[in-house]
């Protein structure tokens, strides 16, 4: 296990949002993230990158590790590096991780700035951590996601679908039901999703305020196929919704895509 340092002085002051909204609140997210049923996303998340022993993976916006261990536990001899703006989630992750025989690094830096070599990945693979990200710098993440990866790499994203629609209203179900070759027509890129269901209404440009996993957020940059065009648009091939699944009165969508 190796905890590192990337940031440089001059972003020592780059703003980021924790993954409980307020940096006091981070020593409570796994409770929180337990309660409200995030292991499902994680394990789904792992099992869709399907991530082969020995590789090499890129954990962006990894916080308290719940992904990076769901990613060691389907391949636990792959090399895992695990990138977070958030210190203290790094540190809880490392104890998560520390009895773990893979080889994983841990380092503090942002996404606009990934600390692997060109061409080094395997994978990239992220959840819930692109709808802290303003649009300005998911544009840099996803060229730098293109750099990062080997020929045929692959990267994958869960993340809130931004159109504030639940999943029986789409017709999609559960995801967590699908086999993880689920590349069906769960969602098509660009499709309508105009459904409000007045109960969790959210407020321009992003979730509601609050204290969970995901408030105070950017995710209205993922409708529509938001997600899929910001990766085509990086120079990545494939880009395509591979599933589905609600998930905190809202819905997440798995995108994936591939270097040429």
């Amino acid at each position: 296990m190796t905890l590192l340092d990337d940031v440089r002085p001059d972003e020592s002051d780059h703003p980021f949002l924790p993954g409980m909204s307020r940096g006091w609140l981070m020593p409570w997210y796994d409770v929180v993230a337990r309660f409200r049923g995030l292991g499902r996303l994680y394990r789904r998340t792992a099992v869709v990158a399907g991530v082969r022993p020995g590789e090499h993976v890129l954990d962006v916006g990894c916080g308290t590790g719940n992904l990076t261990r769901e990613i060691l536990r389907t391949a636990p001899d792959a090399v895992v590096t695990g990138l977070d703006p958030d210190g203290d989630s790094l540190r809880r992750a490392a104890g998560k991780l520390r009895r773990r025989p893979a080889e994983v690094t841990l380092v503090r830096g942002f996404a606009h700035r990934l600390p692997v070599a060109d061409g080094s990945q395997d994978h990239v693979v992220s959840s819930l951590a692109l709808h802290h990200v303003p649009l300005a710098e998911k544009v840099l993440l996803a060229g730098e996601i293109a750099r990062v990866l080997g020929p045929g790499g692959t990267v994958t994203i869960a993340d809130f679908a931004g159109d504030h629609g639940s999943a029986h209203h789409h017709g999609h179900g559960d995801a967590a039901h699908d086999g993880p070759d689920a590349r069906s027509s769960h969602a098509e890129p660009g499709g309508p999703h105009a459904h409000d269901d007045g109960a969790h209404r959210h407020r321009p440009g992003g979730r509601q305020p609050g204290h969970g996993p995901g408030s105070r957020t950017h995710d209205a940059d993922n409708a529509d196929g938001g997600i899929e065009r910001l990766l085509a648009g990086a120079g990545l091939t494939d880009a395509r919704a591979v599933g589905r699944m609600p998930l905190l009165g809202d819905e997440v969508v798995f995108v994936q895509a591939r270097r040429a």
